[in-house]
């Protein structure tokens, strides 16, 4: 079982890698491993499992953050009503198309990579064209649009060695074209 003491934290050289692709049939270690992130999602979104196993809430968690640098991460988003909007475990994802119009979340974006707290607007594609593999190697394509497609293009940075807050203006954390939607 993956906990918080299993995840990274910024400052490690791996977070800032590249992540290799990885290559069909998977390992049986890259399946459990697959597994693994996609319980520590259920397990933190629990929030009897969370307290008692001080787990931070997380919707996406890459293999680069438990010190793995190979393209694959697992995203887990909660709807109303414990409808789940989305979730999969994304093998080689990649953005295929991506919108001009960008998106932010209001409060910022946050990582179970970083422990401090970085304001500002995360300025993102609004929507996106997502293509990726799951564990079988069976190709998936799928558009998606406003806080999904910001969870996942968050994750697809960590593969390509890009933390959240380096997309945060320097200058002006909460500047924002004005055509820019803003997610409550």
């Amino acid at each position: 079982m993956i906990t918080m003491h299993d995840i990274i934290r910024d400052g490690n050289p791996t977070l800032r890698a590249r992540a290799q692709e990885l290559t069909f049939p998977l390992s049986d270690e890259e399946k459990e491993l697959a597994h693994q992130m996609m319980e520590f999602l259920e397990n933190s979104q629990d929030p009897e499992i969370a307290k008692k196993y001080r787990l931070r809430a997380g919707v996406g968690l890459a293999a680069p953050q438990v010190n793995v640098s190979k393209r694959m991460t697992a995203v887990l988003i909660p709807g109303p009503d414990d409808e789940i909007i989305f979730k999969h475990v994304l093998v080689n994802p990649t953005i295929i198309s991506e919108s001009v119009r960008l998106a932010g979340l209001a409060e910022g974006e946050g990582c179970l990579s970083v422990d401090r707290d970085i304001p500002g607007y995360v300025l993102r594609h609004q929507r996106i064209k997502l293509r990726w593999f799951d564990l079988e190697g069976n190709e998936h394509v799928e558009r998606l649009r406003n806080y999904p497609a910001i969870v996942c293009q968050h994750e697809i940075d960590h593969l390509n060695g890009i933390l959240f807050y380096d997309h945060i203006n320097k200058k002006d954390p909460f500047a924002a074209p004005d055509d820019a939607v803003i997610l409550g």
